[in-house]
């Protein structure tokens, strides 16, 4: 094994596969044209349409991270999939405050 591939290999990534990379961009292309053509051809209601868009822009983050970013949750992964949770929750909350402190104003200003 390379030096180059035992590193990888202790900061939990996976080893680069073509098939992993060609999975992720088959995936990425299938739900982003999914998207498009939901949105162009106007095909569902308006309210269908921010949910279905919602879940295919979540389920295109996962195919993403999966597939490009190799994370797991093997002994080695854990601590690098924690660290992409922990952001996520940040990221969550800050924004969840935001709207909820903003909702809040406008409803006590009115």
């Amino acid at each position: 094994m390379s030096n180059d591939q035992v590193v990888k290999l202790k900061y939990g990534a996976k080893l680069k596969t073509l098939k992993s990379y060609m999975t992720g961009l088959f995936l990425s292309l299938l739900l982003t044209f999914t998207a498009f053509i939901l949105v162009g051809e106007h095909l569902l209601s308006n309210a269908a349409l921010y949910i279905t868009i919602t879940a295919l822009a979540v389920a295109q983050l996962f195919a993403q991270v999966l597939c490009f970013l190799r994370l797991n949750m093997t002994g080695e992964g854990r601590w690098n999939s924690m660290a992409f949770i922990f952001t996520f929750l940040v990221v969550f909350v800050l924004v969840g405050g935001s709207l909820w402190i903003m909702y809040n104003l406008n409803v006590n200003m009115m």
